[in-house]
């Protein structure tokens, strides 16, 4: 603020204190003036009172007659007729029952208060002073009042007194004196603001000018603040600690090109694909940057692995000697230990250079010194450290100290971010492509695999074995010990399955309690053998149960060979699984080789499905039906899922049962279309405002002209397409990538929205995320169903939730089977729950 406006401010600031006061003190003294005024009336008029009763009495002993009375009353209101006295007389009933009434007031209510107490009364309101005093009957007074006794009131006497016109006269008065005063007042207070400003002057025009003479860090570092002989004390102390002030801000002071090179490291700093794919390299550039402006030789990153080992990355500038890098070998090991507060030399550390051809052999250990700081994420769990080994002279100097926290704690912030990123996708990627229960290769893996093992067996001409293996008394153990230990029972065989297997053969979990097994260039005598050694191992297998007692079992074994029975990957299967169920039939505990007749019956019961699929197709038997989706935290169903299913004879098939047949006829868009076309009429009908999942399949998304067919029934059925959620599974759809991407984007230009169906159970699950805008991530059930009791269920869960809302993705949780998972998703922030205790699919459409 200039000086001048300071002063102007001040002089406003006096002045309206002035007045302020000069007001207030003015109200104070009326009102006292007033009340005195008031008193002294008071005062007044009781003696009044007092006298007209002494004249009235004395009367009234010498007794008076009518006449008498009359005269008395005549004079007193003569006397009192130009002033601002009224005095009156009351008679008592006593009195006029024997002398008569005489011409009086009407008594009111203090009068005759008066009469009843005997009391004298005396009140002061509106400017008005009121006084009633009783005549009370003495023993003399029994000579005329023969009618009375000792103490009766006889009369009354009232005398009022109106002041109103004193007090308005002395308002006038003491307004017309302050009046006179005020200009005084003015004067002396702008003499005396005067006087005072001169004093203040003294050190703010001085401060003015030291401050204007400031136009860069280096002018302010020279900037001291002298105080003036003559200003006030209280001056003096602001202008001591504005001095002690600018000391400390001398010493934080950062040039303006540091706080360049700041900003633009910032802007360097923003993480892409490419950053997490190569952050080393991209680490080096960065030491490139920050040495340009200041001295830095390394860079240290320090993060903690799954196995409780450290992996140090130790960058550096140029090629420094062998004794320096041991030297921050140490370093490395000092900061686990001080951040950490752990004693470890399971450490491995990675030196990396960034320009080889930089020599820094000649830097010594005493010409570094170090600083560093750590992070610790709870989601995902992560402990990690950066450090900068910088000149040692920066460590001296206080400005530059700042520059070096600041870019720790964005390299910090940097490179934990990747850190986390590379967790959730390395989570992610892992059980994209594995069982979450037996870490084998997922059914959907399997299914890849075999497709690939095909394809490698037809170009080298060589032949393979499938087999599938199915428990054939797992459900009463496990409804017999629980579910606990049914999933360690199925691990322990799965490892036994492991170890029954050739190192080359492929081991997935199907599903449930049934395991796949490729056998990749083997003769159908080799597959058999491996089949049979798994049956050998499996009756000697036994698992202590909680009750104490060894629980055993048997498995039934189906095999086909590649190219015997087929060159196809789904008829493969479908002879290995048709093998199974047969020597489940013929007893259990058997391994079945399919015969000619039993090929034969395969073809037969595919060729009959894909008759019933056109049927069906024909004759309009595809119908919808709808399964609830409840918000989690409302505990309303404000989604429902649709689902394809065929009527036939009364009997509802699963789209399980038939899609893989209706997509090989090449009919599933218009078995898609049919039930699509149903449940938009549903929605009309009853007024759905809620929200629809549609599942596709894959193949039926490639069509070219689906998403104008399903805008025009929308358009047909007056549905909004904000009510609409495309659910994509993961199969079969990475080969198509390019192409589902063009679609998904066509879609969600049209105001659909996208969802991905069975999250976490194929291998391209973060490609997903990365190239598609989706609006719901459907988590894979097999990561559900056992979430409340699987520690890497739980912890793979929680890394989608969290990627999720990062991403602004909602969230919804399948096969909630039951209260206890219900509340577990409760308490780790899922958004939607799906599964048989919400409620089975159904014909009826749930409503909100």
């Amino acid at each position: 603020m200039k000086i001048k406006t300071l002063k102007n401010s001040f002089r406003i600031s006096i002045l309206t204190i002035t007045i302020s006061l000069f007001v207030l003190f003015y109200f104070f003294s009326s009102y006292i003036y007033t009340n005195i005024t008031i008193h002294e009336n008071q005062k007044i008029s009781e003696s009044l009172s007092k006298q007209v009763f002494n004249s009235m009495y004395q009367v009234m002993r010498k007794g008076w007659s009518r006449e008498d009375l009359k005269v008395f009353l005549t004079e007193t209101k003569n006397s009192f007729e130009n002033s601002n006295y009224a005095v009156g007389v009351y008679r008592g009933e006593k009195v006029e029952k024997l002398f008569g009434s005489i011409e009086q007031g009407k008594i009111n209510d203090d009068i005759q208060k008066v009469f009843d107490t005997k009391t004298k009364l005396s009140k002061t309101q509106n400017n008005k002073t009121e006084i009633y005093t009783p005549i009370i009957a003495k023993q003399e007074c029994m000579q005329c009042h023969i009618n009375a006794q000792t103490g009766d009131v006889l009369g009354v006497v009232s005398v009022e007194y109106d002041f109103s016109d004193i007090i308005e006269s002395s308002k006038k008065k003491h307004l017309l004196f302050f009046i006179f005063i005020l200009p005084i007042m003015f004067v002396v207070v702008y003499i005396i603001s005067i006087l005072f400003l001169n004093k203040i002057n003294l050190s703010l025009n001085a401060f003015q000018k030291k401050i204007n003479d400031v136009n860069s860090v280096k002018d302010f570092k020279n900037l001291t603040i002298v105080k003036d002989k003559n200003s006030f004390k209280e001056f003096d102390q602001i202008f001591d600690d504005l001095d002690t002030l600018s000391k400390k801000l001398k010493d934080i002071a950062v040039d303006k090109d540091i706080l360049e090179f700041e900003v633009k490291l910032l802007d360097k700093m923003v993480i892409t694909s490419d950053v997490i794919k190569d952050w080393k390299d991209y680490i080096k550039d960065l030491l490139h940057e920050i040495h340009f402006v200041l001295p830095v030789y390394c860079l240290i990153t320090i993060f903690k692995t799954e196995d409780e080992q450290y992996e140090v990355e130790v960058f550096w500038y140029g090629k420094p000697n062998v004794k320096l890098m041991e030297h921050f070998n140490g370093v490395a090991t000092d900061m686990i230990k001080q951040f950490h507060h752990l004693e470890t030399n399971d450490t491995n550390i990675n030196h990396n250079f960034s320009d080889e051809n930089v020599c820094l052999t000649e830097l010594a250990i005493n010409d570094i010194e170090h600083e560093a700081k750590s992070l610790l994420l709870e989601t995902p769990k992560i402990g990690g450290i950066v450090g900068l080994g910088v000149q040692a002279r920066l460590e001296k100097d206080s400005i530059h100290l700042i520059v070096i926290d600041s870019i720790l704690t964005t390299l910090l912030n940097l490179v934990g971010s990747i850190k986390a990123i590379n967790k959730y996708t390395e989570h992610l990627e892992f059980y994209a492509t594995r069982d979450p229960l037996t870490g084998l290769f997922s059914q959907r893996m399997f299914r890849d695999l075999l497709e690939y093992e095909v394809k490698r067996a037809a170009r080298h001409k060589y032949s393979f074995g499938v087999l599938v293996i199915d428990c054939d008394n797992f459900k009463p153990i496990n409804d017999t010990y629980g579910h606990t230990f049914g999933d360690d029972f199925l691990k322990a065989f799965a490892d036994l399955l492991e170890a029954s297997k050739r190192d080359e053969d492929i081991l997935s979990r199907y599903g449930g309690d049934e395991f796949t097994l490729i056998l990749p260039e083997s003769s159908a005598q080799e597959t058999y053998s491996v089949a049979s050694r798994i049956l050998d191992n499996v009756h000697s297998f036994e698992l202590k149960a909680p009750d104490g007692k060894m629980v055993s079992m048997t498995v039934s074994i189906g095999i086909a060979s590649f190219p015997e029975h087929s060159m196809q990957p789904k008829e493969l299967f479908d002879i290995a699984d048709s093998m199974m169920y047969k020597a489940k039939y013929e007893g259990k505990n058997l391994i079945k080789y399919p015969t000619d007749i039993d090929i034969e019956e395969v073809h037969q019961k595919a060729h009959d499905q894909s008759i019933a699929v056109l049927d069906a197709i024909k004759q309009k038997r595809i119908v919808p039906h709808f399964q609830p989706i409840m918000d989690i935290e409302t505990n309303q169903v404000e989604i429902n899922e649709l689902l394809m299913r065929i009527e036939v004879d009364k009997e509802i098939i699963s789209a399980a049962d038939f899609i893989e047949t209706a997509e090989a006829l090449g009919v599933v868009h218009q078995m898609d279309y049919m039930v699509i076309e149903a449940a938009f009429e549903k929605i009309k009908a009853i007024g759905y405002t809620g929200i629809l999942f549609i599942n596709l399949s894959p193949k039926a998304l490639m069509i070219g002209e689906f998403i104008n067919k399903i805008v025009a029934l929308s358009t047909q059925y007056d549905v909004q397409r904000s009510q609409i959620v495309f659910e994509i599974t993961e199969r079969e759809t990475v080969k198509s990538f390019s192409l589902l991407e063009k679609f998904v984007q066509n879609l969600k230009l049209e105001g659909f929205s996208f969802a991905i169906d069975d999250f976490g159970s194929g291998f391209s699950t973060f490609h997903y995320i990365k190239r598609f805008p989706i609006d719901y991530i459907k988590i894979d059930g097999d990561f559900i169903i056992n979430i409340h009791q699987d520690k890497k269920d739980l912890a793979f869960v929680k890394s989608i939730i969290s990627l999720a809302k990062e991403l602004d993705i909602k969230t919804v949780a399948e096969f909630v089977e039951n209260e206890e998972i219900l509340t577990f998703l409760k308490a780790i922030d899922i958004d939607y729950v799906q599964g048989y205790h919400i409620g089975k699919p159904s014909k009826e459409l749930k409503t909100i």
